[in-house]
């Protein structure tokens, strides 16, 4: 491509990338204003009502059919439309984070925020680690770190920066403050992290992500990439590994989840098995979003279905 051209073509995708990311603060800016109730039922409406208009729903939708083959059409474009729903929810919890989590030990059943596994959370509390968390891309799982600092576990998060720089800017800086750190997902991530768990501390992953250089697995029964970075971390600190989630109850009320620990598959040499345990950390997601599916990201291309664009012969 001409220079020229391509320098206009970097210039206009700045600015688009701009003036969506200001779009986007402006309508959660308007969010924000509203109690949580009604900024959350707000979003659920739109985002059930303009997501479907997106090429991502037909992934979605697409998806939807190849993982439950069994369910039929109606059930797939209603879980689908859900599904936007709750990513909206995703969108506005997002300004409402410290607002939402109201749990107190002294009344658990009073507030929105419902806790399993408190048992467990206090244990890690009273004992150095390692420790690695990990869960999915379902539910409101922006709560999880701020669960974990409620009980005094404060733990660094790798995370995916969005595409959008302007976006990926204003999380980085939010979040940072919501109870823990991050780390975004880039050169350089996975020497931050081996150095936390080396000083016995805690850190947390997201493992439903594609990752074109994985471990080749399955998810529903579809063949898939799988990021090797938490059993390879967990291989050489000793770490161990807790599943953790956060779904979505009702309307107004959240369950937050920290599961018994995972033993990691191991091989012959007594070593953990990075590929099974790739393998085994799919399966613990599959099995979650099989409970809940409108609750995960379907829009997500998980499988690598998007066909990459032939380059031109010069």
């Amino acid at each position: 491509m001409n220079p020229r051209l391509m320098k206009l073509a970097l210039r206009a995708k700045r600015f688009t990338d701009w003036l969506v990311a200001k779009i986007l603060f402006a309508l959660l800016m308007i969010v924000r204003v509203l109690p949580p109730e009604t900024g959350l039922r707000l979003a659920d409406r739109v985002a059930r009502t303009l997501g479907p208009l997106t090429p991502r729903h037909k992934l979605a939708v697409h998806n939807l059919k190849r993982a439950f083959p069994e369910k039929d059409i109606a059930w797939i474009e209603a879980t689908a439309r859900s599904n936007w729903g709750h990513m909206g929810r995703m969108a506005a919890e997002f300004v409402f984070l410290d607002d939402l989590f109201d749990f107190d030990d002294a009344r658990p059943d009073d507030g929105r925020i419902e806790v399993v596994g408190i048992s467990t959370f206090i244990e890690l509390r009273n004992r150095k680690g390692p420790f690695i968390f990990f869960t999915a891309h379902m539910g409101c799982f922006e709560l999880l770190p701020i669960g974990a600092a409620a009980y005094d576990l404060e733990f660094t998060a790798l995370f995916r920066q969005p595409n959008n720089r302007y976006v990926a800017e204003r999380v980085l800086s939010a979040r940072h403050t919501a109870g823990g750190h991050l780390v975004p997902s880039k050169t350089g991530a996975t020497w931050a992290l081996a150095g936390i768990l080396k000083g016995g501390s805690s850190v947390g992953v997201l493992v439903d992500q594609k990752f074109r250089r994985g471990e080749p697995t399955t998810f529903f029964g579809l063949h898939c990439k799988t990021n090797p970075l938490l059993p390879k971390l967990a291989r050489q600190y000793g770490a161990e590994i807790y599943p953790a989630r956060c779904i979505r109850i009702d309307n107004s009320r959240y369950r937050l989840e920290l599961h018994p620990r995972l033993d990691l598959p191991r091989g012959t040499d007594g070593e953990i098995d990075i590929a099974a345990s790739c393998q085994a950390l799919n399966d613990v997601v599959e099995d979650w979003v099989r409970e809940y599916p409108e609750q995960w990201m379907w829009f997500h291309d998980r499988w690598g279905q998007k066909k990459k664009k032939k380059k031109r012969p010069r």
